[in-house]
């Protein structure tokens, strides 16, 4: 049977391999710390999850409109007026399944066979694959701390072809956990802008910062497509539930491509997903946010002690993209032997990055904090055997 030839050039998912590895373990009686998968163990705040029974139990189960029920579009554009001083318009916010749901409408609005698309190089590979599947050719710059591991507009200028459409821009990003500041965004905006290209920017771990207060592109223009997710901050990653925020103009082709591509979002996700934004739920994320932070420090300080700390520590997400090019020049088989012989599951660096991967790790602290110390004396056993 014939296939489309894209799909050939679809890398397997490792992470999701390792996941399985570790989950064999498990089920033969180890007992393995997972700090592979970017899912916390916090449980979806109760105010989310009450809100989603009593839709349920009121029947709310019918279709919604395809952008979205107009109460949530709603609340999202007053979360960014209270949060982030944007000033957007509900009419621009489209509802859809997960993350990846806006990621699929904005690829097939913006990219032409052929296109070219910029994006940081380490970035997230469903990213890549989307824009592939699309018909783009991906140029992965390789960034590092000279650009703060982010797309920088100096990159841009650089990297920019004359067939290049687009750049695709994450922050927090992951599997870095940087982020980009507003005279960065800024910057790669107008470089973008100078060049009559369109911006893409993944905003989905906005809300987990923890050195300086969020930022999001929609207070800083009304023309870059925003993707955000209610998988990550507002812990609902299950539920499959995300959102694009669009241009005025690209609204229409949007809302048809989402009627066709798949009708609507979950009408139940929809309706819990109004409870996010009460002040009690706010209050149960802010608690989470400030534990990550916390666990964040110790991974860090426990990473220092085995002389494996970052160059630059993450600001945001829940990760740490670390070198272990001292001890391995192959990610894939550093990760399934750590896995084998300490139990301690994480993402090997080639998931993430075209180039670099293979010396490079990633390290979610999804865990509590003592299970990740225990996850740290673990290492340590192993890459003294090394």
């Amino acid at each position: 049977m014939a296939w489309n030839s894209r799909v050939d050039h679809v890398a397997p998912f490792r992470v999701m391999h390792l996941l399985e590895m570790a989950q064999a373990r498990e089920a033969a009686g180890h007992d393995v710390i997972h700090l592979e998968v970017g899912e916390p163990d916090f449980a979806t705040p109760e105010p989310i999850v009450a809100a989603g029974q009593l839709a349920l139990a009121n029947g709310q189960t019918r279709y919604t409109p395809a952008a979205g029920l107009p109460a949530l579009r709603q609340a999202i554009a007053e979360h960014y007026a209270e949060h982030f001083n944007a000033a957007v318009d509900p009419a621009r916010i489209l509802v859809t399944p997960g993350a990846s749901g806006a990621l699929l409408l904005a690829s097939q609005l913006l990219v032409e066979t052929g296109a070219r698309v910029l994006m940081a190089d380490p970035n997230y590979p469903c990213n890549r694959h989307f824009m592939a599947l699309a018909g783009a050719e991906i140029d992965a710059v390789s960034v590092g701390r000279a650009s703060g591991w982010q797309l920088d507009a100096a990159l841009v200028a650089e990297h920019w072809r004359k067939e290049t459409s687009l750049a695709m821009l994450a922050s927090p990003s992951n599997p870095t956990g940087h982020t980009l500041s507003a005279e960065q965004l800024c910057a790669v905006l107008a470089a973008v802008a100078e060049r009559e290209g369109e911006v893409i920017v993944d905003e989905i771990y906005q809300g987990l910062n923890y050195d300086d207060a969020p930022l999001s592109a929609t207070s800083l223009s009304a023309n870059a497509f925003v993707v955000n997710s209610f998988s990550k901050y507002f812990g609902m990653t299950g539920w499959r539930l995300g959102w694009l925020v669009a241009p005025e103009h690209a609204i229409e082709p949007l809302t048809r491509l989402a009627q066709n591509m798949f009708l609507a979002a979950s009408t139940p996700a929809q309706h819990a997903a109004l409870a996010a934004f009460t002040p009690a739920c706010r209050d149960i994320l802010e608690q989470r946010r400030a534990t990550l932070k916390q666990r964040r420090q110790v991974l860090l300080d426990g990473l220092a002690r085995l002389g494996l700390a970052p160059d630059l520590p993450p600001q945001g997400a829940f990760y740490v993209w670390l070198d272990i090019s001292r001890y391995s020049r192959d990610s894939q088989a550093f990760c399934e032997r750590l896995l084998q012989e300490e139990n301690v599951a994480i993402t090997p660096g080639i998931d993430f990055a075209v180039r670099g991967g293979e010396h490079h790790v990633r390290i979610a602290f999804t865990n509590d904090a003592a299970r990740l110390e225990e996850a740290v004396a673990r290492i340590a056993r192993f890459v003294s055997r090394l």
